[in-house]
């Protein structure tokens, strides 16, 4: 992990907000592009989580909840981490409204205070591309799970890379902006190689930036775009956020 502590660095600070929790979903999931976001991003978890009634799942960096109600809906045991309580209370508000029994947790995803491969099924969305030290926490992902981790994050080879870069720019020239970074395949590939973890799935969900689709706020528009942009095999190459299905490699299971 990097020398800064922790609740100094904007991962933490931003969300500790209270305003930030309250607002945090209709600014990421409203309107036209944010619900066909939350949809797309729903149906990848489910698809990529078949069959998940009864199973253990922890959700880092769970936020809101989203992911962990979606999951808890089917059946799941989901416990929801997060090192916001602001973000937590929202949680806990949503799933008492819907009946749903998650049990929501504060902790840090580069700590996780469980035993070796205690879940089922490990899941972080939006989390790896903010951590201080993302390679702890994909690790620490791998070490709770039996089974599977499914993760997301903005690809280097997409337009996310050049707002990424120029966010860290105007951070280093002391801007208050939350300056994420973007991955290759092929850096996280070796990282989940280290953990006895192997890539089954990934999916690439927009060529075109999302804020961008946001601005023209047209479903239609970005479904006809995006749909002729991955025929001509532009998805493949520059889609972003990446979600990533990795499984445990049961001939090199430590």
């Amino acid at each position: 992990m990097t020398g800064e502590h922790p609740a100094d660095h904007y991962s933490y600070a931003v969300y500790a907000d209270p305003a930030t929790a309250e607002c945090f979903d209709r600014r990421r999931f409203s309107g036209p592009i944010g619900t066909l976001v939350a949809e797309t991003q729903e149906r990848l978890l489910l698809s990529a989580l078949p069959g998940v009634e009864g199973r253990a799942v922890l959700d880092v960096g769970t936020g809101t909840g989203r992911a962990a109600l979606a999951l808890a809906r089917r059946g799941a045991r989901v416990v929801g981490l997060d090192a916001s309580e602001q973000m937590l209370a929202v949680a806990r508000s949503r799933a008492g409204a819907k009946g749903l029994g998650v049990e929501f947790v504060v902790g840090d995803a580069h700590r996780l205070t469980y035993a070796d491969r205690a879940f089922d099924a490990a899941i972080s969305l939006r989390l790896l591309m903010h951590a201080p030290d993302w390679r702890q926490c994909l690790g620490e992902l791998c070490r709770v799970t039996r089974d599977r981790v499914v993760f997301d994050y903005p690809a280097w080879s997409s337009g996310a890379a050049l707002q990424a870069m120029g966010r860290r720019v105007a951070a280093a020239l002391g801007s208050r902006t939350e300056a994420y970074r973007v991955l290759r395949d092929a850096t996280v590939d070796r990282e989940l190689a280290r953990h006895g973890f192997r890539v089954i799935e990934r999916h690439r969900q927009f060529v075109l930036p999302i804020a961008l689709h946001k601005a023209i706020g047209s479903r239609a528009f970005t479904r006809a775009t995006e749909n002729l942009m991955a025929r001509a095999g532009l998805l493949r190459l520059l889609g972003s956020p990446v979600t990533v299905v990795a499984a445990r490699d049961r001939d090199g299971a430590r």
